[in-house]
């Protein structure tokens, strides 16, 4: 079927809206990390750290990183099916409740209507709206598939059908809960079964937006844009069936020396080492379709993004399951550690790998050249330095954190207050908002290249492609 033969309007949408989305969260994590080494800017209580920091990481998480994945998976759904959306005006419905969803969302958080529970702080009219949205969403997937063209099921298709039925799980699950009001709702559960359903919910949400969707976008979005056929089909799909496998038992990792029964403790350390393998699957999978062709990350500006952002997840499935383990836990946990590890994620990998999908498709559905190539180069560079700078900040700081809470006298009692160690962040915090500002100025030039490549007619292209 011809490019022209596809419905990507809907594709464009959320595009746009990932791009919306990704230059407000970013503007409010700049603010919440200016406030931890300049406190007044805490001016009402809209705009106090707690309130913004869950508006920073459901507009990034949701509003960006979803909004990302489905303007992909519509995109890589009609390609790998050769079939146009079954239902094109129920995909339009999604776009707008999405966005309206988000929207309300950030509204209601900043008011402080929050349920407390990470990554599931929407009070639970929105929590209703929510699993419409992805019921939307699920119906043009399936329907999609079940009159797909193409008989045969690459390895993006499965990544994308695990996202779509895995996170309806989670989120139904993880969100029952009793309304008091309009406003306020309290979790079915309670005391450690609501911990161990949180963090049950807590990582694998991550794991299914942040990861499983986001290997459907590398392993599609590799070999075309380099135009090497993927190393092994045959370890795509061994990967995928065991990273689903092992994930979902993941979770009370973030629960370890609490209250929770100690064998469920075990059995999560036991599939977080198991997940080294699995994910390393896709890693070498990755390195292994460039052999004999590594030039490509010189003269290709799309397989720089790819490769730097797979080598990002391949540390992050390495450091995640090994700080899981009790000993290191008792030392990394609840310090900033913890947040570079998650940011390398998030800023590296996703962000990277969301950036060059969008620089191939969007050409791809307006039938022009990207309008920049010299601006992506300085994007990738830019947001490289900037995450790098931000996440070993965030390391070395953690551990410095880490050591000062232990710290004992002779006579047993701590050396040092909570206080002292906070009041010892500063200069990391200093250099985190610096690298943020680097990292954001990365990502104004990536949605610039991709609002004049949709804006500027190919015509003009063809004029001024010596000057590209």
């Amino acid at each position: 079927m011809k490019e022209s033969g596809y419905d990507y309007q809907i594709v464009r949408g959320f595009t746009f809206s990932a791009l919306f989305w990704l230059i407000v969260g970013l503007i409010v994590g700049l603010w919440i990390a200016f406030e931890m080494f300049n406190p007044v800017l805490n001016l009402t209580p809209w705009l106090s750290f707690g309130r913004l920091r869950v508006v920073h990481t459901n507009g990034l998480g949701l509003g960006f990183g979803l909004a990302g994945i489905f303007a992909t998976s519509y995109y890589i759904l009609q390609k790998l099916t050769r079939k146009s959306l079954v239902y094109p005006g129920l995909a339009k419905v999604h776009l707008y409740l999405f966005n309206a969803i988000i929207a309300l969302a950030a509204l209601s958080l900043f008011a402080g209507m929050n349920t407390t529970k990470e990554y599931a702080e929407l009070e639970w009219p929105l929590d209703i709206a929510v699993v419409v949205m992805w019921v939307i969403f699920a119906v043009n997937v399936f329907a999609t598939l079940a009159k797909r063209q193409e008989k045969q099921m690459y390895v993006s298709l499965w990544y994308i059908i695990a996202m779509t039925v895995t996170i309806a799980i989670l989120y139904i699950v993880n969100n029952l809960e009793i309304p008091v009001n309009w406003f306020k709702s309290y979790s079915l559960y309670a005391g450690v079964n609501d911990a161990n359903v949180q963090w049950w919910y807590g990582h694998n949400i991550v794991g299914f937006i942040f990861t499983v969707p986001i290997l459907a976008m590398f392993y599609y979005f590799l070999p075309v844009s380099s135009g090497l056929p993927l190393f092994s089909h045959r370890l795509s799909i061994i990967s995928f069936w065991s990273l689903i496998f092992a994930y979902l038992w993941t979770g009370a990792h973030h629960l370890m020396l609490t209250p929770l029964p100690e064998w469920i403790q075990t059995v999560a350390i036991a599939f977080s080492i198991f997940l080294i393998a699995p994910s390393w699957g896709s890693v070498v999978n990755g390195y292994y379709t460039l052999r004999g062709n590594w030039e490509q990350m010189r003269s290709n500006y799309l397989v720089k993004f790819f490769i730097v952002g797979i080598t990002f997840y391949g540390l992050q499935t390495i450091q995640g399951p090994v700080q899981g383990l009790r000993t290191l836990n008792a030392f990394f946990h609840y310090t900033d550690w913890v947040i570079g590890h998650v940011h390398m994620g998030t800023m590296g990998w996703v962000t990277m790998t969301i950036s060059a999908a969008f620089y191939y498709m969007i050409p791809k559905i307006t039938g022009s050249n990207l309008y920049s190539i010299r601006i992506a180069n300085v994007h990738f560079w830019l947001i490289l330095v900037g995450q790098l700078i931000w996440t070993v900040t965030m390391w070395v700081g953690g551990i410095q954190q880490g050591a000062m809470w232990k710290a004992t006298d002779a006579d047993g009692s701590l050396t040092y207050n909570f206080l002292d160690s906070i009041a010892s962040l500063y200069p990391y915090y200093k250099i985190r908002f610096a690298a943020g500002i680097v990292y954001f100025a990365g990502i104004v030039l990536f949605a610039w290249n991709i609002f004049m490549t949709i804006r500027t007619p190919k015509k003009a292209f063809e004029q001024n492609k010596e000057g590209m």
